[in-house]
């Protein structure tokens, strides 16, 4: 069972530690990468020896964040979760799971956390761990450095859609504004993240708008990609993160289905939702989870057992709203 503790709590126990490391969730976003380079940043400020390590490869597009990564030359004494709400979501490569084994801290906003680590800072109104992070640095007396704000807004804007998704608040501009102020390249970054976009990329979103599928009465749209179309296409997969955002873009639908297979066959599948309808309600039924507009899983077996058994679960959480409306 965890211990939730204050922004001040989290700040003061870090500030007292040393060998951090700092373990992204595999698949690493913007927010899991941006909001753990920024606080291995400021402990390394503070003379702290902190790293950051995660299960799969993080994207190449991140690298402006300078992120110091783990390479075993140090043995961790403190372990920190960011942005992961479960021990599931920590990935099984990169020697992750022995040293995800036991976790010291987390610092999270997924209103399903499974309080994993001995002490957890949660604040499931948070739009992104970024706002939990920048008063986490500030508490401990770091400065919020142009290169930590950079990490800061990269995880704040791409968890947020560039600001545009209903988990943005006021409270998470205020803290867009004072990134800025302290030197984050916002222009640049939103350009750059949400912008530019790989010739591969296209060719992949074209594969993908190929299989486009309507269903339940025109309320729900599914794109998908193989493996195979995957290789085909050069795209890095890193690059297919905001794949899932096209299906809602149609006027009219309510869930959006993106499913992507992986090297091992599974399919990876991101659930978009608009209204009343509850994303992480679906993706919690298939043992997965997320946001209430934004969530996924993953499921073993082939194309059409993973359409059948996601459709099913999309209607039944339509279906039970509707009920008890």
């Amino acid at each position: 069972m965890t211990e939730y503790l204050t922004v001040e709590q989290m700040s003061d126990c870090l500030f007292s530690a040393d060998n951090i490391l700092i373990l992204c969730h595999k698949n690493p976003d913007g927010d899991t990468v941006g909001s753990g380079a920024a606080l291995c940043h400021a402990l390394r400020a503070l003379d702290k020896t902190a790293a950051v390590l995660c299960s799969d490869p993080i994207p190449p597009l991140f690298s402006y964040m300078e992120i110091p990564v783990y390479d075993g030359s140090f043995e961790p004494e403190t372990v920190v979760g960011v942005d992961v709400a479960s021990v599931q979501l920590f990935g099984a490569n990169n020697g992750v799971p022995e040293l995800a084994s036991h976790v010291n801290y987390c610092i999270d906003h997924h209103a399903g956390n499974g309080g994993y680590a001995d002490f957890t800072l949660l604040d499931s109104t948070a739009a992104a761990t970024a706002e939990l992070m920048v008063d986490v640095i500030a508490h401990m007396g770091a400065e919020i450095t142009p290169l930590i704000a950079d990490c800061l807004y990269t995880a704040l804007s791409t968890d947020t859609g560039c600001f545009k998704f209903n988990n943005t608040t006021a409270r998470t501009h205020m803290v867009a504004a004072r990134l800025m102020e302290a030197g984050a390249r916002m222009a640049d970054l939103n350009k750059l993240l949400f912008e530019t976009v790989a010739k591969e990329r296209i060719t992949a979103e074209r594969m993908a708008l190929d299989h486009l599928e309507y269903h339940m009465d025109g309320r729900c749209a599914l794109i998908y990609l193989t493996r195979e179309e995957i290789a085909e296409s050069g795209v890095d997969p890193a690059d297919l993160e905001d794949l899932t955002s096209l299906p809602l873009k149609i006027a009219g639908i309510h869930v959006g289905l993106t499913l992507r297979q992986t090297p091992t066959g599974s399919y990876r599948i991101s659930i978009r939702t608009l209204g009343d309808v509850d994303a992480c309600a679906i993706a919690r039924r298939l043992g997965g989870g997320g946001h209430s507009r934004a969530a996924g899983c993953e499921l073993e077996g082939n194309l059409d057992n993973t359409k059948n058994a996601i459709l099913a679960e999309v209607e039944a959480v339509i279906r039970e709203s509707q009920e008890g409306c």
